[in-house]
């Protein structure tokens, strides 16, 4: 919240991703993902525009973070930012996240604020195809903390993941995936009180309704007709930081 701050005084439309965005929309939800999920929080991650580059720069410099300069060099759409002090990483990403899939954040930064909005937190976890138990834990506490709908307002809004995913097979296909393994399997594994499990199985219902009902692009349906004979996503090579 210091970084988030001293970039709202710069006009800087820096927000929050990840873990740390999920831990501070779902304050309801703080017990759930500290002491029953042990959710243990690593990097920090953020989100702005491209042109706002050169100033984030300056913003972490003048907060003492160093510039990871081999990253620099290779990565198009991405900083990591060290704090030796404290030994903290920050990632801080251009316009997009682009990974098995790409999110773009063109318009939403002025939705939500100090994170990204709940339906792009949810994207950015269910893009991933080899889904990690961090990203499921964070992925059980959005699902019990906010209902689903159609708008933005501490809501994860249904229509704007459906209208998202109606153009775009390869991501529908992971994103849809990752929701049933989640309702059920994944969270089975994990000693929940029964109203949270319901709570949670019963929104993600919900989700994947409002996606089933959207109509899809034509590009959607041609891609559907090749399936998971042809490789739908990208491979994720990790940054060794």
């Amino acid at each position: 919240m210091r970084i988030i701050k001293a970039a709202d005084e710069r006009g800087i439309p820096l927000r929050l991703m990840g873990a740390v965005a999920v831990r501070i929309h779902s304050p309801g939800s703080l017990k759930l993902h500290t002491e029953i999920l042990n959710r243990i929080l690593t990097d920090i991650d953020f989100m702005t525009y491209m042109k706002y580059a050169k100033q984030v720069r300056k913003l972490f410099k003048d907060l003492n973070y160093v510039l990871d300069e081999a990253v620099a060099r290779i990565a198009e759409s991405r900083d990591i930012f060290h704090d030796n002090y404290n030994n903290r990483i920050v990632d801080v990403f251009y316009d997009k996240l682009d990974m098995c899939h790409t999110i773009n954040f063109k318009g939403r930064l002025e939705v939500d604020h100090p994170t990204i909005p709940l339906a792009d937190i949810v994207l950015e976890k269910l893009q991933i195809v080899k889904i990690n138990e961090k990203d499921i834990k964070d992925l059980i506490v959005l699902f019990n903390e906010h209902p689903i709908g159609d708008t933005d307002k501490e809501t994860i809004n249904a229509k704007y993941i459906a209208k998202l995913l109606a153009k775009d097979w390869g991501f529908w296909y992971t994103a849809t995936t990752n929701l049933k393994k989640l309702r059920d399997k994944f969270i089975n594994m994990y000693k929940l009180p029964e109203d949270i499990v319901n709570r949670v199985k019963s929104r993600i219902n919900e989700l994947l309704e409002a996606i089933d009902k959207e109509p899809k692009s034509m590009k959607w349906k041609m891609r559907a007709k090749i399936g998971t004979s042809k490789k739908w996503y990208k491979e994720v090579e990790e940054v060794i930081r």
